[in-house]
């Protein structure tokens, strides 16, 4: 079985190298970031509005694909790849669920993405609540 994955468009940050990026960043202190969507997608943005949550994929390049324990600092315990949100991973899928902005000529703005500038994106869904029981 093979996969392949097609990019959608770029994400633009303010970060330029990993060491700029902030972990677990909340989403109303960050800074604007736009999803720029290759023009033959654009028309997929349609039904989107400002103040909609989306799911964020995108691709993690450059992580390393085979670390399955992690360890971040020496006083805190170590952690398997699945319990944390890092990039190193066996398949480098970033995800974030964030508010639009404003939508406009193709690019979604949102706050406070927390990948490198440039990043390719994935894919856009609307996101779907569950209410905890």
């Amino acid at each position: 079985m093979s996969a392949e994955l097609k990019f959608i468009g770029r994400i633009t940050t303010p970060y330029y190298s990993v060491s700029e990026c902030p972990n677990n960043i909340q989403p109303e202190n960050g800074p604007i970031c736009e999803i720029k969507l290759d023009a033959e997608f654009q028309q997929g943005l349609l039904g989107l509005h400002s103040g909609d949550h989306i799911l964020i994929l995108y691709w993690l390049e450059g992580a390393k694909r085979d670390e399955l324990i992690q360890s971040w600092e020496e006083d805190t315990p170590t952690k398997g790849t699945f319990a944390l949100r890092s990039p190193h991973r066996p398949n480098p899928i970033g995800a974030a669920v964030l508010p639009i902005e404003k939508i406009e000529n193709g690019t979604v703005t949102v706050r406070g993405l927390d990948c490198l500038n440039n990043t390719s994106l994935l894919d856009i869904k609307p996101a779907i609540y569950k209410e905890k029981r």
